[in-house]
């Protein structure tokens, strides 16, 4: 399959985790999946973004959360974020909540075994920029293009900053 975006330390996909298993051939799963509990945000946001949020891709129910996890396997190393709103997957015991900023996501990287990390729901690529950020490898794949140009613009201004100032 053909990158949406890639550089020498992170690769991003485009599509469906359970149809793009490049991820799978990584050391490390870091991730915030879709949580299963159908989040909108209420008409109060309206006022700061009148556009509107269409609520996450996945997010109707656990069944692609599981799905991903499944495929990875509970007894390989694996950090997930989640909700207490929703019921854990079976066989995986526990999970952080929600979405954390790159500097908290270097910080938890930091602490995961060596080797390539993964996230099969990138996302705006929070995951992706902290492990480049510590020089490991990443592979992502994100399934809303709207999120994974996000993520790509991220990943390409890194690579601009970083590469003038050395």
């Amino acid at each position: 399959m053909t990158p949406y975006y890639a550089d020498d330390q992170v690769t991003l996909y485009l599509g469906d985790c359970r149809e793009v298993t490049e991820w799978l051939a990584a050391d490390v799963l870091v991730t915030d999946p879709p949580y299963g509990i159908g989040w909108s945000r209420g008409k109060w946001a309206a006022t700061y973004n009148p556009a509107g949020h269409d609520g996450i891709q996945g997010d109707s129910d656990t069944s692609v959360r599981d799905a991903a996890l499944a495929a990875w396997g509970a007894s390989r190393p694996a950090l997930m974020f989640g909700s207490l709103r929703a019921a854990y997957p079976a066989g995986w015991k526990r999970m952080l909540p929600h979405a954390k900023p790159v500097d908290v996501m270097e910080t938890l990287i930091g602490a995961c075994p060596d080797g390539v990390i993964a996230d099969p729901f990138a996302g705006s690529g929070s995951t992706l920029v902290a492990a480049r950020n510590l020089g490991r490898r990443a592979i992502g794949v994100e399934v809303d293009e709207r999120y994974a140009e996000r993520a790509a613009k991220r990943l390409c201004q890194d690579v601009l900053i970083s590469g003038a100032l050395t």
